[in-house]
C-alpha cells in the first residue's frame, strides 16, 4: 500500500520549490536526462496515449534556433540555462495506440475526429509537461516553465512538418541559489475547492 511522502520530499517537489530563473554552468548529463524520462513516462495519459515529446537543448547551436522565438525577459535566462526543454505533443498520438494500449480499437475515436485529437493530445500531453517538472525536481534539479514564446516560430524551426506542437518550455538545471522575487500568494482551500 502506498505510504504518503516524508516531508523533506513534499517540500522538494512543491512547498519549497521555485520556478527557477538562476542556474549554475553544471551541466545536465545524458544519463539524467535518461532518468528523467524514466520517471515522468509513468504518469497517467488518456487511453495511455503518451503524446507528450521532448526536444532537449543543450548545445549552443539549438540555443541559437531557439533564442529568437522567445519573449524578451525569457532570452538571458534560457541562455544562461543548461538545459532548455521543448514540451511539445504529437499531433497524430492516435498513430500509436495500438501498441500503448493493445487490444483496444480506439485510433478511429480520433483519426476521424480531429477536435477530439487536437484536445486529447494537448491535454496529455501538457499532464505528461507537469510530470516532467516534478520528475526534474525528483532528481535534485531545479526548473522554470516559460510560456513567453512564438509557438508557431518554435514548431516552424524545431518541427517543420507539422505533426509536433510545441507546448510550453522549461529551463532546467542546478539553481545558483538566487531568487528573483518572493513568492506570490497561493489561494486558500476554500477559496477554490467544492467538496460536493
Amino acid at each position: 500500500m502506498a505510504r504518503a511522502l516524508d516531508d523533506s520530499a513534499l517540500d522538494t517537489l512543491f512547498r519549497a520549490a521555485r520556478s527557477t530563473h538562476g542556474f549554475t554552468a553544471e551541466p545536465v548529463a545524458d544519463a539524467t536526462l535518461v532518468s528523467l524520462h524514466d520517471l515522468l513516462k509513468w504518469g497517467p495519459t488518456a487511453f495511455n496515449a503518451q503524446p507528450a515529446r521532448f526536444v532537449f537543448i543543450r548545445s549552443e547551436e539549438a540555443k541559437a534556433r531557439l533564442i529568437p522565438t522567445l519573449s524578451a525577459a525569457n532570452r538571458d535566462k534560457t541562455l544562461r540555462a543548461p538545459l532548455t526543454v521543448i514540451v511539445a505533443y504529437d499531433s497524430r498520438f492516435y498513430e500509436h495506440l495500438a501498441e500503448q494500449l493493445p487490444g483496444a480499437q480506439v485510433t478511429g475515436l480520433f483519426s476521424e475526429n480531429a477536435q477530439l485529437a487536437e484536445t486529447t493530445g494537448f491535454r496529455n500531453g501538457t499532464l505528461q509537461g507537469a510530470y516532467l517538472l516534478i520528475a526534474a525536481r525528483a532528481l535534485g534539479l531545479a526548473v522554470g516553465p516559460m510560456s513567453g514564446f512564438d509557438a508557431d516560430a518554435v514548431n516552424r524551426e524545431f518541427f517543420p512538418d507539422g505533426r509536433f506542437r510545441a507546448n510550453f518550455l522549461v529551463n532546467a538545471g542546478y539553481a545558483d541559489g538566487t531568487v528573483a522575487r518572493p513568492r506570490g500568494p497561493r489561494f486558500r482551500f476554500s477559496d477554490v475547492v467544492q467538496v460536493l
